[in-house]
C-alpha cells in the first residue's frame, strides 16, 4: 500500500499516527501550525516538542501550509485539539479534493464542541461544515493508547467507528500493523462520548491518586480507585446512551473500558497529570472558575482536554436530566465552587 495521507496536527498523537503509518511505506504530510515544529520534522525527523525520543520515517514531511497538505490526498485525518478543530476545518473547506468529496476523512480529536444549541459531538458538528459528501462517512478513531507507546511499537488497539462501514474498514486498514489492532466499529456516537467522558473521569482519579500516594488519607486505596473507574463508566454509558449511542457493547470494549483505563492509570496521560497537580501543585490557586482556566490555558502549559469536557458533560446532564455526580461534581471543583477533598468525600458519600 503507497498511500497520499495527510495528518493535520503535529502533537505528539498526530506525529505517532503519522510515524505508524508511515512505516508502512505511505508518504505522510503533517500539518503544522509551529513553523519550529515543522522545520525539526523535515530537517532532523524529529518531533523534540512533543515526542523528543522518537526518530520519524523519511517518508513524513511537514509543512505550515494548510491547503497544499490537504490537496489531491486520498486520506485526511484530524489530530488537533478540540478548541481549535473548527477553525482547522475551515481552513480546509477550498480544497478542491475536499470539495469534490473525494478525500476520506478520520477524526482523532477529543471532546464536545459547543454550539448556539449547547455541546455537540465532534462528528456530527463537523458534518455541517464539510460538503454534503461527507454526511454519514466521517470515521472517528479511538482506544486505549498513547503517543509515547505507540510512537515506540508497543502493542495497543483502536477503533475505526463510521456510519459508511467501507469507509471505517478503509481506514482499519491504513492504521493496522504487527503492533496496532485496529477495528470497526458503526457505533460512532457511543465510541465519541467514551473519548470524551474518559478524561473527565482521569482528572478525579489523578486526583484521588495523589492524595492516596501522598499519604493524604488511610482510607483511600487501590479499592477507592476502581470505585471510581467504575462510577466513571456507568456515567459514560448514561450520557451516551442519551446521545444515542446505539451498541451496548461499545461501553465494554476497548473505546469504553479499555480508553478509560489506561487514561486513568497511565503515566503519560495529561488528564490524570492535571488531577495530579491539582492535589500536589495546587495548579487551580490562579484561576477564578472553568472559563478562565480554557481562556489561559497555555499557563498550565499542556492541554487536557477534560477541563472542556467537564464543562460541556455538565450542560449536557442538566439538559438530558442524567445523574452524573463525578462528572457534576468535577464541574464545580473546576468552577471553584468545591475543593478537592469536598469533592472526592461527596462522590464517595453518594455510593453509600
Amino acid at each position: 500500500m503507497n498511500a497520499q495521507i495527510t495528518v493535520l496536527g503535529a502533537g505528539a498523537w498526530g506525529t505517532a499516527i503519522a510515524k505508524v503509518i508511515a512505516e508502512k511505506e505511505n508518504d505522510v504530510v503533517i500539518w503544522s501550525f509551529e513553523k519550529e515544529t515543522r522545520d525539526d520534522i523535515n530537517q532532523r525527523h524529529r518531533n523534540t516538542r512533543y515526542l523528543p525520543d522518537v526518530e520519524l520515517p523519511q517518508r513524513i514531511n511537514a509543512t505550515s501550509d494548510i491547503e497544499e497538505a490537504a490537496e489531491g490526498k486520498q486520506y485526511l485525518i484530524f489530530a488537533v485539539p478540540s478548541l481549535f478543530l473548527l477553525d482547522t476545518v475551515r481552513k480546509i473547506l477550498n480544497v478542491s479534493s475536499i470539495r469534490e468529496g473525494k478525500t476520506i476523512i478520520a477524526v482523532l480529536t477529543k471532546g464536545f464542541l459547543p454550539s448556539e444549541n449547547g455541546p455537540r459531538l465532534i462528528v456530527e458538528t463537523m458534518e455541517d461544515y464539510l460538503p454534503g459528501f461527507y454526511q454519514k462517512a466521517l470515521v472517528y478513531i479511538s482506544g486505549p493508547s498513547h503517543a509515547e507507546e505507540v510512537s515506540t511499537g508497543k502493542m495497543t488497539g483502536l477503533i475505526a467507528a463510521s456510519e459508511n462501514p467501507k469507509n471505517s474498514i478503509r481506514f482499519r486498514d491504513v492504521l493496522k500493523s504487527q503492533q496496532l489492532f485496529v477495528y470497526s466499529s458503526l457505533d460512532i456516537r457511543g465510541v465519541q462520548v467514551s473519548a470524551a467522558s474518559k478524561n473527565v473521569i482521569a482528572i478525579a482519579f489523578g486526583m484521588l491518586d495523589a492524595i492516596k500516594s501522598i499519604g493524604g488519607s488511610t482510607v483511600f486505596g487501590d479499592g477507592t480507585e476502581s470505585l471510581l473507574l467504575a462510577a466513571g463508566l456507568n456515567e459514560i454509558q448514561t450520557l451516551g446512551k442519551a446521545l444515542g449511542a446505539t451498541h451496548p457493547e461499545t461501553f465494554t470494549s476497548i473505546a469504553g473500558i479499555g480508553d478509560l483505563d489506561v487514561t486513568c492509570r497511565s503515566v503519560f496521560g495529561r488528564n490524570r497529570r492535571f488531577g495530579r497537580e491539582i492535589i500536589e501543585k495546587n495548579i487551580l490557586e490562579p484561576f477564578r472558575d472553568i472559563d478562565d482556566i480554557l481562556a489561559r490555558i497555555g499557563e498550565i502549559g499542556y492541554l487536557p482536554e477534560g477541563i472542556a469536557a467537564a464543562k460541556y458533560i455538565k450542560e449536557l446532564a442538566e439538559k438530558h436530566k442524567l445523574k452524573m455526580p463525578v462528572s457534576m461534581g468535577l464541574s464545580r471543583l473546576l468552577n471553584r465552587e468545591l475543593d478537592p477533598y469536598e469533592f472526592i468525600q461527596k462522590f464517595l458519600d453518594g455510593l453509600r
